[in-house]
């Protein structure tokens, strides 16, 4: 079976494929054009892409042996997942338990950059500015006796919840559905404007459908108190970047965390300018751990698919 992979992936997954299969890998991690992608589906049985490949109507209609699309990650809101039920098309996804670890370990990690100023305490010595130790200087604010706010209580959330509880910190949430497990543990359900009102820092963790485009906007920035910080490791378009960036400039929240963005790879260009946002480019689940599980899993549906078998994470 031939399998186009369109970009660089683990070592150890590749290994797991070679042999198996008669591959044409990109082995790159600079994203291919529109064209390229095209020009390499022409004589696949199977694509294997990452989430910032778009596969829209296009693309698919392009391939006349395209059978599976398995998408390397947990998503695949980036494929046109009508198109490829209409050609007869299975598309899978590539779930891993560490993903939901790792997006949470980094959604702490800028719960805690932001609380203490590490990101401009950095900057701050790289410019060989520091006079020494002060009473007053560069303070920051402890985790402990704080409310954070979770939007999404999924396996990322409730990890983020683990963690923010070992911190002392009060944790609310919603979500779709009340989650018994993690308000054993401490959390407390509420409505989303509850949340949103009462929050010292905001978590985004909710799946992203149309209906959430803009979860957040001029009207939650106002809701939020004025020391609120904002973090968003979930999908781009659930903020309106916009009224983000208005809110920062107008100190309607004290800052910001995005590891995701409205339009990526694509970002507003006035976000670098400030410095109450710390910026990550897209590193959620970026660990050695979480990319080796999906890509095993990606290995698992195409061998699925091989056998005949139904792949194991088919979506559609």
């Amino acid at each position: 079976m031939k399998v186009f992979i369109t970009s660089t992936i683990p070592d150890k997954v590749l290994k797991l494929l070679e042999g198996k299969f008669e591959l044409n890998y990109n082995d790159s991690l600079i994203p291919l054009s529109k064209e390229e992608i095209i020009k390499g589906l022409a004589d696949a049985e199977a694509l294997v892409c990452p989430l910032s490949d778009k596969i829209d109507a296009e693309v698919i209609n392009s391939s006349k042996n395209l059978k599976l699309i398995c998408n390397y990650g947990a998503g695949f809101d980036n494929i046109d997942i009508n198109t490829a039920r209409d050609n007869g098309i299975i598309v899978t996804n590539a779930p891993a338990p560490s993903s939901a670890v790792s997006t949470a370990e980094l959604a702490f990690s800028l719960i805690l950059a932001l609380s203490r100023n590490l990101i401009n305490g950095d900057k701050f010595m790289r410019r060989e500015k520091f006079y020494g130790w002060r009473p007053t200087f560069y303070l920051g604010s402890e985790l402990r006796g704080k409310t954070l706010g979770i939007i999404g209580m999924g396996n990322i959330g409730k990890n983020v919840a683990k963690r923010a509880i070992a911190f002392e910190m009060n944790v609310i949430y919603y979500s779709r559905n009340r989650k018994e497990d993690i308000e054993k543990l401490g959390a407390k359900y509420a409505d989303i404007k509850d949340v949103i009102k009462n929050s010292d820092f905001i978590s985004l963790h909710s799946a992203f459908a149309p209906e959430l485009k803009h979860l957040i906007s001029n009207d939650e920035f106002d809701m939020m108190k004025e020391s609120a910080f904002l973090i968003n490791t979930a999908r781009g378009p659930l903020v309106e970047e916009k009224a983000l960036i208005k809110a920062l400039k107008e100190h309607k929240i004290r800052g910001a965390a995005l590891d995701v963005y409205e339009f990526e790879p694509k970002f507003s260009k006035e976000l670098i300018e400030l410095d109450n946002v710390v910026l990550e480019p897209h590193i959620g689940n970026a660990t050695f751990e979480a990319r080796e599980e999906m890509g095993v899993a990606v290995a698992n549906n195409l061998l699925d698919y091989s056998e005949n078998k139904i792949p194991r994470n088919k979506v559609n």
